[in-house]
């Protein structure tokens, strides 16, 4: 876990600051501040590239097979408390996911339109329940096979920018043969700001 000590600018982010603003012969108070900002930028991804995401992610992952009944996956979403299970297949291998979105995707609710709220989509998912019951399918039916995924051995850094890239919330953490060993969310991520600003 990142220590605050790791976020103390050194000389070689001053060096990457100061490549950034080209070279000086007179350096005004305004040009040091953006400098020491610059420096402390560089630090702080200096320290996210210390910590690998073996030591943040989730190693309990629950995960389901592409013929488990939607059902059965929309019960393992609510009793766990999770927005999104893994898809495997015999050999634990990753062959997609399927999240809280592609179920409300599927019923015609807007969950991701950004002037909706919470209570907008509740609202709308009330005033739809003769859909809610046609949970007939499989997992198959709705999981997505284009699943972006991270190692082990990525750093926080590499992560955060993936997460960021793909616009979503979670990383499935997989192994050079595609096994999953973990899950890494936006809210590990949070967790660990949070217990390194509170050292």
């Amino acid at each position: 876990i990142m220590k605050k000590k790791e976020q103390t600018p050194e000389r070689e982010d001053f060096e990457n600051a100061l490549k950034e603003h080209g070279t000086f012969v007179d350096i005004s108070i305004d040009e040091l501040v953006q400098i020491h900002k610059a420096a402390t930028r560089h630090a702080r991804m200096r320290a996210q590239d210390k910590v690998l995401i073996n030591k943040l992610m989730t190693t309990s992952v629950t995960t389901v097979s592409a013929d488990c009944t939607l059902s059965d996956a929309a019960h393992l979403l609510v009793t766990e408390k999770i927005s999104g299970l893994p898809v495997v297949d015999e050999n634990n291998c990753l062959i997609g996911i399927i999240t809280e979105a592609d179920f409300l995707h599927a019923l015609g609710i807007p969950s991701h339109q950004p002037g909706n709220s919470l209570w907008h989509t509740l609202e709308h998912l009330f005033s739809h329940t003769d859909k809610v019951g046609d949970t007939d399918g499989t997992v198959s039916d709705l999981m997505q096979k284009n699943v972006i995924t991270v190692s082990p051995d990525n750093s926080l850094h590499e992560a955060l920018a993936s997460m960021k890239h793909n616009a979503i919330k979670r990383l499935v953490v997989c192994d050079d043969n595609r096994h999953v060993v973990g899950m890494l969310t936006r809210s590990d991520i949070v967790r660990i700001f949070f217990d390194h600003f509170i050292q």
